[in-house]
């Protein structure tokens, strides 16, 4: 056996161990340490919790290493049976390339020096790595005392040259205060039954050095920890006191969740109103203005997850009353954006560009968490939990679920397979309105949209550390369309391959763009615009606006979306620039995926050219349909108010092309950097050309997902959603079949006889029994009161928000307290 680290401190003598647990567990359940002193019936009882404290320290590590290997599998089962061959493959590979000789300065080549921040941050997850398959029965690594012995060496020789206390920090902090302490505590947990005692004694006092508690950064000592990091670094600080014995370390990290340092000011059961954190509207922001529900909320709710499933029935078991927050954010938060098991790239900010964690693998991993947070949740959150995620793993068979995760994960999801009683809930459905991060989903049974928004408060996009270098336009508008027949649209290549200059939705200026975020640290681009946002009426219907002041650039303009049950209506006005280029508004650009279906494009009824690198501009187009994806149709600028390229045409041009890029171009990362392996992708782009230098332009198009060309064509002679403003004053369609008006008004003004005294989005449904709901919002929070007078009489009121107040007679007026509620939707019903 490998002779442990010299002059290294060791952990505590077991004595004194149980003293200490003792007095730490009597703080921690409120016992009083004096009065134990002075009775012998209270020393018997302090002994009884020394002991039952030192019973649990076995109890928890056993179960920490469960939560790293799965525990007993069937590894016949042949999903089982593949999951064990990818670790096994992975960790054989990682083994054979182990450089195992005297006087190596890094443990893998391409890893070296290990001294490197990134360079020992990575080598301490490959060796978590090994150290799993170590453990998991079934292995070609299992249970072998060369293996364990050859981790041990590789152990000391990173804390020799690059992670130990003498050492201050360099580089990306993430490294030293989360990404290298998680590994190697998970690897002492993996290792403990052969660790020396001076070996893990001088691994924990390192990570007590660089992450010695869940509640600050360490190299920056006045910046309160927040959301993702304080979840992940109190589970640093758990698995570091129960590997040291230290009763009060546990409890620390416990009480990290709650920040009870602060007096909850960083809880992670709370609300918040600005900055990091959930938000009761679902939101979820980290980094302080940037939509990160799908890689920063994930982690949370997944470290968080599993601390709290780690310490259940131990003396230091979460009882926060408020972890309802964390329950209620799966239905709230989470599951509005995930697609069929995909997380939304709109809430995933710079991992867009990671060629390794796709939608569909952040996906699997935040169903993974959900599943965990089950086993431990209220029964009533755990079934509903669990009928979500069956719903999500046999609908996506483009990506399945148990070919992405890992055994313990898969454990939990063939246990909910299995089981006959729990359904699979169908897809959901909704219009959902984040006001908090500045996102706007739109679901529907076959499809949903999201949009990418940015404000004053919210980051049009985060790059740095090397990643998401190309990402200048993904906030600026950007239209998400999913497909459920077509689930790998973003996550198979998109981001490699697509034109980052043509982003569906967004309105251009086609300057030449540098890339972004190349240097150390993140940063984030906040544009000035303080509109950004919409309403929702009976959770089904939405008006959703952004005005756009683009980034370097004179480009402005109004941009507007109304979501109906079937339908997207996309306006713009006042498109205006004075920099003597080109602007364009992106309608789609579709990646075409190799092996599917021939795509054909019809416009107005005629077939066009499907080979790469046709182009074609059509004047006053009124429709096109893409095979596959649905209908477009382009109303008649002359049918309603603005022009489209100031002659009163649309000018639609469509390219079909084949685009070819490496990750290695939008990610240059120390450990997420892309392949320099070229990536080809098929594309159908279209989009509607606004000239040089546009002055007042505009444009409408309407989206018909899952369309057929014929009904397209129809939808375009009939014209059930009609344009009725659209310019710099409002934005509105009206849809008589429905008995809707929506609108967002830019200033105060009036459409179709609805009147707004200042900016705000209503929405207004008159029913066919009578009656008729409201809903109204500020998407730009400017306001105080606005008063919107309808269109018809009002005799009463049927229900209404505490912010609204109505005055009846032949033209109701509701009067509605915008300010302070932060962009959120009031509503009313009125007869």
């Amino acid at each position: 056996m490998p002779m442990p680290l010299s002059g290294s401190t060791g952990p505590r003598r077991r004595v004194l161990l149980t003293a200490g647990a003792a007095s730490a567990v009597v703080s921690v359940t409120g016992g009083a340490a004096r009065a134990a002193e002075r009775a012998d019936s209270k020393d018997a009882e302090a002994v009884t919790d020394a002991e039952a404290v030192e019973d649990a320290y076995g109890t928890l590590l056993a179960r920490a290493a469960t939560q790293l290997t799965g525990g007993a599998f069937d590894a016949t089962d042949p999903d089982f049976a593949a999951a064990l061959k990818t670790l096994d493959t992975q960790a054989a590979t990682w083994w054979r390339q182990l450089d195992r000789s005297a006087g190596r300065t890094a443990l893998w080549p391409d890893l070296s020096p290990a001294s490197d921040p990134g360079n020992f941050g990575q080598s301490y997850t490959r060796l978590r790595t090994l150290a799993t398959a170590w453990a998991t029965p079934g292995t070609s690594l299992t249970g072998r005392a060369e293996i364990a012995d050859a981790l041990l060496e590789a152990l000391r020789l990173l804390h020799s040259t690059g992670y130990h206390p003498g050492r201050p920090e360099s580089g990306n902090w993430w490294f030293w205060e989360i990404g290298a302490p998680r590994a190697l505590m998970d690897t002492c947990v993996l290792l403990r039954a052969r660790m020396p005692a001076e070996d893990l004694g001088a691994y924990t006092a390192t990570v007590a050095k660089f992450c010695p508690n869940p509640d600050r950064r360490t190299n920056a000592p006045s910046l309160s920890e927040t959301g993702a990091n304080r979840a992940d670094k109190a589970v640093i600080v758990a698995l570091r006191g129960l590997l040291a014995r230290d009763a009060a370390t546990v409890a620390l990290a416990r009480d990290g969740l709650s920040d009870v340092r602060d007096g909850g000011r960083n809880s992670l059961f709370r609300y918040v109103t600005s900055g990091d954190g959930f938000y009761e509207d679902g939101s979820f922001v980290q980094h302080g203005s940037v939509a990160y529900t799908g890689t920063y909320g994930s982690v949370l709710l997944g470290s968080t997850g599993q601390l709290i499933a780690l310490l259940a029935d131990s003396p230091w078991a979460v009882t926060d009353p408020k972890t309802s927050v964390l329950y209620d954010a799966v239905d709230r938060t989470f599951a509005p954006v995930v697609f069929d098991g995909l997380m939304m790239d709109a809430v995933r900010g710079r991992a867009i560009s990671r060629e390794r964690a796709r939608d569909h693998h952040d996906g699997a991993a935040t169903l993974s968490h959900i599943l965990h947070l089950a086993s431990g949740a209220p029964d009533a959150y755990a079934r509903r939990w669990r009928a979500l995620a069956k719903g999500w793993i046999r609908r996506n068979t483009t990506t399945p679920y148990v070919g992405l995760v890992g055994i313990p994960a898969l454990a939990r999801a063939k246990a909910v397979l299995d089981d006959a009683s729990v359904p699979a809930t169908e897809r959901l459905t909704g219009h959902f309105v984040f006001a908090g991060m500045d996102r706007v989903v739109h679901r529907r049974p076959g499809w949903a949209l999201t949009l990418s928004l940015s404000s004053k408060r919210i980051a049009a996009y985060e790059a740095g550390n090397g990643e998401n270098l190309h990402g200048w336009y993904t906030g600026d508008g950007m239209a998400y369309l999913y497909d459920g027949d077509d689930l790998g649209q973003f996550g198979d290549g998109f981001w490699a391959t697509v034109d980052p200059y043509r982003l569906p939705g967004t309105t251009v200026d086609t300057r030449a763009r540098a890339d972004i975020g190349s240097g150390a640290g993140t940063g984030t681009y906040r544009p000035k615009n303080a509109v950004a946002g919409g309403a929702v009426l009976d959770g089904r219907y939405g008006a959703a606006a952004m005005e756009l002041l683009a980034d370097g650039s004179s480009l402005r303009a109004h941009k507007a979306w109304f979501c109906l049950d079937n339908v997207v209506v996309a306006l713009g006005a006042g498109i205006s620039a004075h920099d003597g280029r080109t602007i364009e508004t992106v309608v789609e650009n579709r990646n075409l995926r190799p092996g599917g279906p021939a795509r054909t494009l019809t416009v107005d009824g005629r077939g066009q050219p499907g080979h790469d690198g046709w182009a074609a501009r059509f004047d006053g187009a009124r429709w096109a349909h893409l095979r596959g994806t649905g209908g477009y149709v382009f109303p008649d600028p002359r049918d309603h108010p603005g022009r489209a390229d100031g002659h009163g045409l649309n000018v639609l041009h469509a390219l079909r092309e084949e685009r070819t890029g490496r990750w290695r171009d939008i990610n240059t990362g120390a450990d997420t950097g892309g392949s320099t392996t070229p990536v080809s992708r098929h594309y159908v782009t279209l989009w509607l050309d606004h000239g040089t230098s546009p002055d007042a332009a505009s444009y409408a198009y309407v989206l018909l997902p899952g369309a057929s060309a014929s009904a397209t064509a129809a939808w375009a002679r009939a014209r059930p959603v009609r344009i009725v403003a659209n310019d710099s004053t409002v934005q509105a369609v009206e849809a008589h079949r429905a008995g809707l008006l929506a609108a967002h008004f830019w200033r105060a003004g009036t459409v179709a006889g609805l009147t707004a005294s200042g900016p705000c989005a209503v929405l207004v449904r008159r029913g066919q029994g009578g009656g008729a709901s409201v809903a109204v919002s500020d998407p730009g929070r400017t306001g105080a009161t606005v008063r919107v007078e309808l269109p018809f009489a009002v005799r009463g009121v049927r229900r209404a928000d505490d912010t609204v107040a109505v005055t009846v007679g032949r033209r109701g007026v509701v009067s509605v307290r915008v300010g302070g509620s932060r962009g959120r939707t009031h509503t009313v019903e009125v007869v």
